[in-house]
């Protein structure tokens, strides 16, 4: 039986698409375009966020 996972959050940066192709404009020989691949740098290509720290006061 599955376990409940609660969900993750998006990462606002990328909002889930993490890894992107980007094409240089060049060929290679047999006439394909030589991509780039560019992975988020906030989430590190997981697309899911890590949760904020939450600031706690404490004294008066």
């Amino acid at each position: 039986m599955p376990q409940y996972a609660p969900p993750r959050p998006i990462c606002r940066d990328c909002d889930g698409f993490p890894t992107v192709a980007i094409t240089t404009g060049t060929r290679h020989r047999d006439g394909t375009r030589v991509a780039v691949r560019v992975v988020c740098p906030a989430c590190r290509g997981t697309g899911h966020a890590t949760r904020a720290a939450v600031l706690v006061r404490a004294g008066r």
